[in-house]
């Protein structure tokens, strides 16, 4: 239902949480019509935003009136819950490298709280733009030989990595359509660190 100058000014992150958002939510059980008007939360972790660089840099892009809510953060989940008429919590993260942890514990409490009664959560990174990449290997934090080597005397840095993923939690699930069940959850900031 998305019109075509609209997909065309949509970072690429949303159409790929679309997809995973939705596989992942019909995988449970859950189908659109199931979906339509549920108290079911969205919380997507994305801590790259790379479209907004994109979209500055073209002048198609820059003059299309969607371009604003295509390159905007908070849209992330706000898309899935609009195309899935979902009225639960709705909310985008970024915490860098643990946006989709942040996000997969939000909707554990928000389940807990029974604020809501299903939850999709979903983490995206896609590199659009070179930047940011460069800066982290002019500092020495990613890896020459582009592989993380953890604990290890190889170690050289880490390796920058793309993915989408979606989860969808269930408060009361189908004893028969369990495949995990989290044993806890938290969130925790090593306050003042070497870095």
């Amino acid at each position: 239902g998305v019109s075509a100058a609209e997909a065309a000014a949509m970072d690429p992150q949303q159409r790929l949480l679309l997809e995973r958002g939705y596989e992942a939510l019909h995988g449970a059980g859950l189908d659109k019509g199931s979906l339509m008007g549920s108290v079911t939360g969205v919380f997507i972790g994305a801590g790259v935003h790379d479209f907004e660089e994109v979209v500055k840099v073209s002048p198609a892009l820059s003059r299309n009136v969607y371009s604003a809510t295509g390159s905007s953060a908070s849209v992330l989940s706000g898309r899935l819950s609009f195309v899935l008429g979902l009225q639960g919590a709705c909310a985008a993260y970024d915490t860098a490298c643990s946006a989709a942890l942040v996000a997969n514990h939000a909707a554990l409490r928000a389940l807990q709280l029974r604020e809501c009664a299903d939850a999709l959560v979903a983490g995206v990174s896609l590199y659009l733009a070179p930047g940011v990449s460069i800066s982290f290997a002019g500092a020495g934090m990613t890896s020459a030989r582009g592989a993380c080597h953890t604990f290890d005397d190889r170690a050289d840095g880490y390796a920058r990595g793309e993915a989408c993923v979606g989860l969808a939690l269930r408060a009361l699930p189908d004893v028969g359509s369990v495949m995990a069940s989290p044993l806890g959850s938290a969130v925790r900031c090593d306050g003042k660190s070497a870095s």
